[in-house]
């Protein structure tokens, strides 16, 4: 409103402005925006008739309602109080008039925020001209088209919702591994504990020097692998040090054939280059030579002082495995062997049998006792396989007696070649006599068998106690023994038991 009173807050009457008089204020101001225009002095509005019995303003006399019709029920004919002009009741409302607001909030819906009665004021100047608030017309317009922004973030996508929590279990599960990782490297709470008590180790555990671990740790040092170039590839078998300056002994069919061209292995697995020194095709030993500084030679044995059952450690590279080891114990002494490939040598020797583990590849390794002493070559084995295959370990290898093989290596050392023990006779046909023992068939003039008194015809029974059966028995039991020595003969002449004593000698070859 221009001027008069009217109420913005339903219920409430506001106090009359000072300097308020009969005569207008001045010239009437502009509506509120979204309201109706506000009728100026001297016209009536635009669009309305001019009223009847107005003043020249165009404003209606006092006493009489817009339009100069009486408002029915007000003596004045002005709309009394919650009455429209014209007695007609407004929709919405029970006195016809729109509902005021309450605490400045509007009424019903359609109902004019500025709701007022100032018609019907009874301080109200008849002659000021008023102004009537109309509520605008909300015309129903077209939604402006969404705009997208291509800058603002989009909804995630499926992929994304299942990527976020994949990563995050992958994340979780690497930090909880760590996590537990640590936990147990450090003993953290909730540990498992693995095992009991500590206890001591049992004795056999604490690997004495007797022991077989203590033995086999103290002779490994002293085992090679002997490998010799020849035209038809390479030979490969075992060997150990016998001297502080090189001297390895080995079979003499590792090195048989071979271009002079050899090498050996050490324990920890270096090499060196190495020479062929000598060697007895008759006895099988072989001896080569390596240059290398601080070797360590084995301890020796006595393997006369054997007896069946003793331990025995078979050592070497069966099958190109180095620094195997394996164990057993003597089955049997004085095995006459007579061994040789066809076209080649006859080897003739009394063997130490074990049951120890021997393969291709452990020839010339050492047999060792349980004190780690050396008291064999291994050199041959038996198995159940038809010449010409391959054999395997069944539990019968033979090695050559460390007396006989010391005996040949230091005549190999020394002269370059072995001497050959030999008692001066030789027996008749392939297989002894009934009855047992071997029937000599030539007595050699002047041989040790002559000079202790043998003759043709006389059956050999048994040389320092051990029988003869086989013809290969008598050559292979003499050369056991070095020349010089006395042995003991049992022999039947007729029907007569008699011993004597034979002083063997050297072969002069």
């Amino acid at each position: 409103m221009t001027d008069g009173w009217d109420w913005r807050r339903g219920g409430e009457t506001p106090a009359r402005p000072p300097g308020a008089g009969n005569s207008p204020a001045g010239p009437p101001t502009t509506p509120e925006a979204g309201n109706a225009s506000t009728v100026p002095p001297g016209g009536p509005a635009p669009g309305h008739p001019p009223v009847v019995g107005a003043p020249s303003s165009g404003w209606p006399a006092p006493g009489h309602p817009p339009g100069g019709v009486p408002n029915a029920g007000s003596a004045s004919g002005w709309p009394a109080p919650g009455h429209p002009p014209g007695g007609v009741p407004s929709a919405g409302s029970a006195s016809g008039w729109p509902a005021p607001t309450a605490g400045g909030v509007p009424g019903p819906a359609g109902a004019s925020p500025w709701w007022s009665d100032a018609l019907a004021d009874p301080w109200r100047d008849p002659a000021a001209p008023t102004a009537v608030v109309v509520p605008g017309a909300v015309v129903a317009g077209i939604e402006p088209e969404a705009v997208t922004d291509p800058d603002a973030p989009g909804r995630p996508t499926l992929r994304h919702l299942l990527l976020i929590p994949v990563i995050t279990a992958l994340l979780a599960g690497t930090l909880g591994g760590a996590l537990g990782y640590a936990f147990a490297v450090r003993g953290g709470a909730g540990g498992a504990v693995l095992g009991g008590a500590p206890v001591d180790p049992p004795a056999l555990a604490q690997r004495k020097p007797e022991s077989l671990a203590g033995v086999a740790e103290r002779v490994l040092p002293s085992v090679v692998t002997v490998r010799v170039s020849s035209l038809g590839g390479t030979s490969e078998g075992s060997g150990f040090i016998a001297t502080a300056d090189g001297h390895v002994i080995t079979n003499d069919h590792v090195v048989a054939g071979g271009t002079g061209k050899a090498s050996v292995v050490f324990n920890d697995g270096s090499s060196a280059p190495a020479t062929i020194v000598g060697q007895d095709p008759e006895s099988d030993i072989a001896v080569i030579k390596v240059s290398r500084p601080g070797l360590r030679a084995v301890e020796f044995g006595d393997s006369d002082a054997l007896a069946v059952g003793d331990p025995v450690l078979a050592m070497g590279s069966p099958l190109s495995l180095a620094n195997t080891v394996t164990a057993g114990i003597v089955s049997a002494l004085d095995r006459t062997m007579q061994a040789g490939e066809p076209g080649g040598p006859v080897r003739y020797y009394a063997a130490i049998q074990t049951d120890a583990a021997v393969n291709h590849g452990n020839s010339g390794g050492p047999l060792v006792d349980g004190a780690g002493r050396v008291v064999g070559v291994n050199s041959t084995i038996k198995s159940l396989v038809a010449e010409g295959q391959e054999a395997g370990n069944i539990g019968l290898a033979f090695a050559i007696p460390i007396n006989q093989a010391k005996r040949v290596t230091q005549d190999i050392i020394g002269t370059g070649k072995a001497r050959r023990t030999v008692i001066g006779a030789r027996v008749d046909g392939p297989a002894g006599v009934a009855g047992g023992g071997l029937r000599l068939a030539e007595v050699e003039p002047s041989g040790p068998a002559d000079g202790a008194g043998l003759k043709v015809g006389d059956v050999i029974l048994k040389i320092n106690g051990r029988p003869m059966t086989e013809p290969t028995d008598l050559t292979a039991l003499v050369r056991k023994y070095a020349p010089g020595s006395v042995v003991t003969v049992e022999f039947r002449r007729g029907s007569a038991r008699q011993n004597t004593s034979v002083r063997l000698a050297a072969d002069a070859k």
